[in-house]
């Protein structure tokens, strides 16, 4: 019988990342340097979650899903590799400009993806933090394709403030920028398939660039998708609401201050604490959950009982 997973994170550590995956949320990034991302769920090539605790201490989420599939997922069984990836992100400075593909164009690529449709959760913005999410109201391919030449893409991009909460749905397709001075979480489609339109015009010590793909960019964008808002909530019961519902994950955030039960749904769930702790019954590490820590709740354990001792925000990823 499987168990509440909980798996080693995987560091990442890209020019733009700071240090608050290690200051607010105690990720043990192990040097003094900055980090990028923590990789909380993967089962992506060599990129492996490996599991922490219990019998299966040392195995990998794709081990599991070849060898336990069906109880991993259950009703959503047969897969070939575990199709979603969590991870949180901290930039320090404006991350590149960018669209990733929908599942058909991304099978097209060499070597074949999966395509990747997003939401961000955003857990920490500085006061003058942005986040660019699509294009503004009437801007087509050709009006792009000419600010993107003359390095004034800012110009056609939307934009907003965000606020500690909000979240942002970014189906494929959908040309994106994480700006300066933001903490979020990400739930993501398992591909790392990404086409940079734009990057703010930096170069390097040696006045180099970094590689664009704007012929490619601009074949994917969907530019009747227009500007994209934070979401608003869905209630679905006095402690929950829904965030997103599309057909490659649902999104859930829970706000609870007593036990919780979530109920049967005959499928895997992804639970990440956003903010207090969690207790998560039958998990054999025996420790609470907190900020910024992570599992994945196999279906076979059915209805999964959460305890907390104080207030907890909590978000419950889920297959369609």
């Amino acid at each position: 019988m499987l168990y509440p997973l909980r798996f080693q994170p995987i560091f990442r550590r890209y020019v733009w990342g700071g240090r608050r995956l290690k200051d607010l949320l105690g990720k043990e990034t192990g040097s003094d340097e900055t980090c990028a991302e923590s990789w909380e769920i993967v089962d992506h090539g060599q990129d492996q979650s490996v599991v922490l605790a219990g019998a299966l201490a040392g195995s990998t989420l794709h081990d599991i899903v070849a060898e336990q599939g069906k109880e991993l997922f259950g009703r959503h069984h047969p897969q070939s590799r575990f199709p979603l990836l969590l991870k949180f992100l901290d930039s320090q400075t404006n991350l590149s400009v960018q669209v990733h593909p929908d599942d058909g164009q991304a099978a097209r690529l060499d070597p074949p993806d999966l395509g990747k449709t997003e939401a961000w959760i955003i857990l920490h913005a500085d006061p003058e933090a942005r986040v660019y999410a699509g294009l503004k109201p009437g801007v087509r391919r050709e009006e792009l394709a000419q600010a993107i030449a003359a390095g004034t893409t800012e110009a056609c991009l939307h934009s907003f403030h965000p606020a500690i909460g909000d979240c942002v749905f970014l189906p494929a397709g959908t040309v994106h920028a994480l700006g300066a001075g933001i903490l979020m979480a990400e739930i993501q489609q398992s591909s790392d398939t990404t086409f940079r339109l734009f990057d703010w015009n930096r170069v390097d010590k040696d006045g180099n660039s970094r590689p664009l793909h704007v012929d490619e960019a601009l074949e994917l964008i969907d530019f009747e998708a227009g500007a994209v808002a934070p979401r608003i909530p869905q209630p679905l019961s006095p402690t929950a609401n829904r965030l997103v519902g599309c057909d490659k994950f649902v999104l859930d955030r829970y706000e609870i201050d007593a036990r919780t039960v979530l109920p049967d749904q005959q499928s895997c769930r992804l639970l990440a604490v956003l903010s207090g702790s969690v207790t998560v019954a039958r998990d054999p590490s025996g420790q609470e959950l907190r900020m910024g820590q992570t599992v994945l709740l196999p279906a076979c354990l059915g209805e999964v009982t959460i305890d907390t001792s104080a207030d907890a925000t909590m978000l419950v990823i889920s297959l369609p």
